[in-house]
């Protein structure tokens, strides 16, 4: 009875407490509605149980530095909710009344950035703490797009301000590494034990002034396991075309903060579930209902994942790669069906898709050679003759191209003895690699070579067109190349040799064949595409 008693009493008192919670939340949705000011809850090391050893130095030194100055100063954000979780911050965000000028002045190593907002980049050796301003009240005479999305706004206010013009409740509190105590302005604590994200606000206005807070809160919630709040995702599928009026710029960096995560399948199959995926990844859909191209992809994102959470770099190169892999494997194979030879062939394709994701990703230089690089080298791992192999191991990006043909191996794309035969090849000895050269591979011909060629019977050797000369690029499988290519580069020497094409007899038509050749070499040499050399 006693115990019946007690259990009562304590369901009584929860019932109680979240029904005082939800005046407290309607009176601040209020109080925001309006404009007004709110009064923080204050939370002490007991009641937050925050861990200080979690805490960046820098991220203290900064906020002690500021605040000696005579200036308010709190650890903001992100870091104060991956500190509430128990988690280690990654990043460390400053947040203060004092301008960016005057926090410029404060640091010896400190830079202003940004249009939209000024920030302040304090550099401690490698860690980057980042000091925002408090922003006020956004202005209606801000700069905004014809969808309402704030271009420019350097207003700055007071602190409550700045916590109603933060996104969630979970990214709305501040602490003060010197008093220990945590400020809540709008529900934040109680949402991170309930597990919930909700956007601070009417959602939808706050989806058009930003609408890469619609990107942001799939990437919360699939890294924080947490549920979004129903009025928070309503809106959301409505209005996922207005990222296109995003710079390209921003949704690049927000995608790859989402795809670097540590959770990066379960933020594309958050982002497919509420329909924010197609104007990111275009065809990404389709690429994860075919069986091979989702456990290519699944296969990829699990090792990202894995080596982020292991604390290893990531290449993003490498990801774009493997997500875009079947979309340049299906115009591979198209141009293939229409005539292309294999190489200039798959360089076809790798500009059809890197020009479509251009435009929506802005996919820098950098990233999208590393792309190139690894899709080129596919078709080279598939020739295991001759000097071909060694070759390969001289490419600065042959680590990056064999995960990822370990990748199409694995997924079921490429017999597994491909694999296998470079892994042994590359840890190999000279003796070692011999033997495996000599050893006839399985399928030498690869699962997307082309068409043979076919050898020629006798009779004097016809003249080639442009076109002709220029499609002996390297290819997987030529069993004839033509004899002008052979003066052009070793690597395609190899190639015809190692398929079996005789070499110069030496009779004493033999200068006159070398006459013919040079002169179809010069015909074709500009047309003919470039070898994945």
């Amino acid at each position: 009875m006693i115990k019946k008693l007690i259990r009562s009493i304590l369901g009584r008192g929860k019932a109680a407490a979240a029904e005082s919670a939800e005046p407290a939340k309607k009176s601040r949705a209020k109080a925001v509605a309006a404009g007004g000011k709110i009064d923080p809850d204050v939370l002490g090391p007991k009641q937050h149980g925050i861990d200080p050893a979690l805490v960046s130095p820098n991220a203290v030194r900064v906020t002690q530095t500021l605040q000696e100055a005579g200036y308010k100063a709190f650890i903001v954000g992100g870091a104060v909710r991956d500190l509430l979780l128990g988690i280690k911050p990654k990043d460390f965000d400053v947040a203060t009344n004092a301008t960016p000028e005057q926090v410029k002045q404060l640091f010896r190593r400190a830079f202003i950035i940004g249009r939209r907002f000024q920030i302040v980049h304090v550099m401690f050796g490698q860690e980057l703490i980042e000091v925002t301003t408090f922003r006020g009240a956004s202005a209606e005479a801000a700069p905004k797009d014809e969808h309402g999305r704030v271009l420019r706004d350097n207003t700055f206010g007071e602190q409550h301000e700045d916590a109603t013009r933060r996104d969630f409740t979970i990214n709305a509190m501040y602490y003060d590494p010197a008093s220990q105590t945590v400020l809540d302005y709008h529900g934040g604590i109680a949402d991170i034990r309930d597990k919930k994200l909700r956007i601070i606000g009417e959602p939808e206005a706050r989806y058009r002034e930003d609408p890469v807070r619609m990107l942001r809160v799939v990437r919360f919630a699939a890294k924080l396991k947490f549920t979004i709040d129903p009025a928070s995702s309503a809106p959301i599928r409505v209005m996922a075309p207005l990222i296109d009026n995003v710079p390209a710029a921003r949704v690049f960096d927000e995608m790859l903060k989402l795809l670097m995560s540590g959770h990066a399948l379960a933020c594309l199959q958050q982002l497919r579930k509420e329909g924010l995926h197609h104007g990111l990844l275009p065809l990404l859909d389709v690429v994860l209902e075919q069986p091979l191209g989702e456990k290519f992809v699944s296969l990829a994102l699990a090792n990202t994942d894995a080596r982020v959470k292991e604390g290893k770099g990531v290449s993003p190169g490498f990801l774009f790669a493997s997500l875009l892999w079947h979309q340049v494997l299906e115009k591979w194979r198209a141009y293939q069906a229409a005539g292309e030879y294999p190489i200039p062939a798959l360089h076809l394709a790798a500009d059809d898709v890197l020009d479509a994701q251009t435009e929506k990703l802005a996919l820098q230089r950098k990233i999208a050679s590393d792309m190139r690089d690894i899709w080129a080298m596919q078709p080279r791992f598939e020739r295991r003759v001759g000097k071909a192999p060694y070759k390969l191991l001289e490419h600065l990006r042959l680590r990056a191209g064999f995960d990822f043909l370990l990748l199409r191996c694995q997924s079921g794309e490429l017999d597994a003895e491909l694999g296998e035969w470079w892994e042994a090849f590359i840890a190999g000895n000279g003796a070692e690699r011999e033997e495996l050269i000599a050893r006839k591979p399985a399928d030498p011909a690869g699962s997307n070579a082309g068409p043979k060629k076919r050898k020629r019977r006798g009779g004097r050797s016809r003249s080639k067109s442009p076109v002709d000369s220029g499609s002996s690029d390297g290819s997987i499988e030529q069993e004839a190349a033509p004899a002008s290519v052979k003066t052009r580069a070793p690597a395609i020497q190899e190639t015809g040799e190692a398929a079996g094409e005789p070499a110069d007899s030496g009779t004493g038509e033999a200068p006159k064949r070398r006459r013919r050749r040079r002169g179809s070499s010069a015909a074709g040499a500009d047309s003919a595409p470039a070898g994945d050399d």
